[in-house]
């Protein structure tokens, strides 16, 4: 099979959703004439190189990416060369940071370089020498006071001012995560956490602005981000995921992961335990032994489920206090399809609750509407996003550092 290259008048865009449990590569085409880009390719291969998110086996994550490369190649017969990846795992720590400068120029007009020395200003924060700076997100500026200010460039002021969130992780697991990437024959245009690439696919602006709390359930992860007022006010990564349950499933039960798994997506739901729910379930109808009841398997369920829906509540409550985000929370991830999981986590947060896909893609499978795919969408939009220009020198010359801070701040600049 020959590979090609898209026309002029058609650009190709990838994002690579490194998990846990699966590696997914989406190739999305877009035509100049077309609002929303098609996926022409989707690539999934499984892996066991990442524990929590961070990789632990350089060779295994480097046949899987491999492997859903190939696959999403022949999909979408386009090489592929450059991609936009996830990184993730309960090292990513964030901050909201300030930066004020002077605007020098006489006329005190406001240009491009003025917001590049805010935003510089902004991420002169304090780090762990083992910590670096992965994306700088500037949420808004101030001109003298006016705040509230989207592109400040052109105005006229004395003082200008950027609020950002700083998102910055463990520099050994960024630079292990690249170089998976990089042997796998694939140059990265950029980088982007995965509740903040899920939350480009699944919210909309309307939800941002009203308030929102976007749950990513994945594997061994949970993420978190909440926007407000159109911001993204806070960002989090929680070291536990669906896998938790199925774990506790192959011990409640004494049988292994796969029949767990399927026991899990067969009979699994979000609920509390009905004792008089005498329905037996037996285990050699998937391969294993034993017969235990529904009420032994909804209370394991009901047990971990309970437990990391708490922790996301007090994660939001850091922020939401009052449990006022009107457009409530937002389940994305593969988790995100235990069956009645939307009521059980509207009992513990108090908040309404949705199911957020990627449905208003088109695209070469069905599967794309599935939440598991959220992540792998929203990077192959951030790819969009990337002027082409950038995409030649992105991760070229230094990464890490500054070279990072300097990669947030002109995407945020850039027309």
């Amino acid at each position: 099979m020959s590979l090609y290259m898209a026309p002029k008048n058609e650009e190709t865009y990838v994002g690579l959703d490194i998990g846990t449990s699966k590696v997914v590569c989406v190739v999305g085409l877009h035509q100049q004439d077309s609002p929303t880009p098609s996926i022409i390719g989707l690539g999934v291969s499984p892996t066991s190189g990442l524990r929590r998110g961070v990789v632990v086996d350089v060779e295994e994550t480097v046949s899987s990416i491999t492997a859903a490369l190939e696959e999403a190649e022949r999909m979408s017969g386009i090489a592929i060369e450059r991609a936009t990846i996830s990184i993730d795992g309960s090292q990513i720590r964030s901050m909201n940071s300030k930066g004020v400068i002077a605007v020098s120029r006489a006329d005190r007009e406001i240009t491009k370089e003025e917001l590049v020395r805010v935003e510089q200003a902004a991420t002169a924060v304090q780090l762990d020498s083992n910590r670096q700076i992965i994306e700088v997100i500037a949420n808004s500026y101030i001109v003298d006071g006016q705040s509230g200010i989207s592109d400040p460039v052109g105005m006229n002021g004395i003082k200008l001012e950027v609020e950002t969130h700083i998102i910055s992780g463990s520099t050994p697991a960024i630079k292990n995560l690249d170089n998976a990437v990089f042997r796998s024959g694939v140059k990265i245009n950029n980088q982007q956490i995965v509740p903040i690439a899920a939350a480009k696919t699944v919210l909309t602006k309307k939800q941002m602005e009203l308030g929102v709390a976007m749950v990513n359930f994945g594997s061994e992860t949970t993420g978190l981000v909440i926007y407000r007022e159109g911001k993204l006010v806070y960002s989090s990564i929680l070291p536990i995921g669906s896998n938790n349950i199925t774990k506790d499933l192959v011990y409640g039960l004494k049988t292994n992961i796969e029949i767990a798994e399927k026991i899990k997506i067969k009979h699994g739901e979000a609920k509390t335990p009905n004792p008089r729910d005498t329905k037996k379930i037996d285990l050699n109808s998937f391969g294993g032994s034993g017969i235990f009841s529904q009420n032994d398997i909804d209370k394991i369920i009901y047990s971990r489920c309970r437990e990391i829906f708490t922790l996301v509540s007090k994660e939001i409550s850091k922020v939401d206090h009052s449990r006022q985000l009107a457009a409530g929370i937002v389940l994305t991830g593969g988790g995100a399809n235990l069956e009645n999981l939307v009521e059980f986590v509207k009992d513990i947060a108090k908040l309404p609750v949705s199911i957020g896909s990627s449905q208003k893609y088109t695209g070469v499978s069905d599967k794309i509407s599935d939440p598991s795919y959220s992540v792998a969408i929203g990077l192959m939009l951030e790819d969009m996003e990337i002027p082409r220009d950038q995409k030649n020198n992105k991760f070229e010359a230094v990464i890490g550092g500054i070279g990072q801070k300097i990669k947030s701040v002109f995407k945020s600049i850039l027309p």
